[in-house]
């Protein structure tokens, strides 16, 4: 059995938010919940899906900013991101109040995450990678059997993510995409904080910022 997804686009920003499905079992968990829960929870009503957990890639507010709305509705605990990140999840009422986005308090995740660790969705496990550089402490998850990564701000089709936010790195960006992300195969399709999904073997191709042949 595997892991079904949906993904809900969500906020002003269109972020993805992504419910996992474990087919065998029924649970699930969401993926960086920004906000609009309403469109969050009918998606996981559609799914039949139990929702057992909320998984962070990172603390922007466009990510994060409905989970502990979603914790306490639906009684589960946060997982992620690296602890690297709580100044962000600190801030989010000053960055919420910055950028009118609707109001969020801080909250703390009843897990912190760090490169090695596994999060269950059900009976299905995903790999935890630390890739920093769009923030501290952004992860990445692997579902190794479906070759299925969810980036978060990481890397996009044709772009990679910001690093002129507070504690933004480039170059450790660009190590993350290239040295922690595709080693893991070409064949795997990751599914971005915003916009269309891709591959990583499409990316090392044409992603002008990280592709081999700038590297080679």
């Amino acid at each position: 059995m595997s892991i079904k997804v949906t993904i809900v686009p969500v906020t002003p920003y269109q972020q993805n938010c992504s419910i996992l499905k474990c087919e065998s079992s029924g649970k699930a968990a969401i993926v960086d919940p920004g906000g609009d829960t309403d469109r969050i929870l009918a998606a996981v009503e559609q799914l039949g899906a139990s929702v057992e957990k909320i998984i962070l890639t990172h603390g922007h507010m466009d990510h994060c900013a409905a989970s502990d709305l979603l914790r306490q509705q639906l009684s589960v605990p946060i997982e992620g991101p690296h602890e690297d990140d709580r100044f962000w999840i600190d801030k989010l009422p000053e960055w919420c109040k910055m950028a009118n986005f609707p109001v969020a308090e801080a909250f703390e995740p009843d897990r912190w995450l760090a490169a090695g660790d596994t999060v269950t969705v059900g009976e299905q496990t995903l790999r935890v990678f630390h890739c920093p550089g769009h923030t501290p402490g952004h992860v990445v998850f692997l579902h190794d059997g479906q070759r299925l990564a969810w980036v978060g701000d990481v890397i996009f089709q044709g772009s990679i993510g910001r690093t002129d936010f507070p504690r933004g790195n480039h170059d450790e960006l660009i190590a993350s995409i290239r040295s922690t992300l595709f080693p893991l195969g070409d064949d795997i399709t990751f599914i971005p904080g915003h916009g269309p999904t891709s591959t990583f073997g499409q990316e090392r191709q044409s992603n002008p910022f990280v592709a081999d042949q700038r590297y080679g």
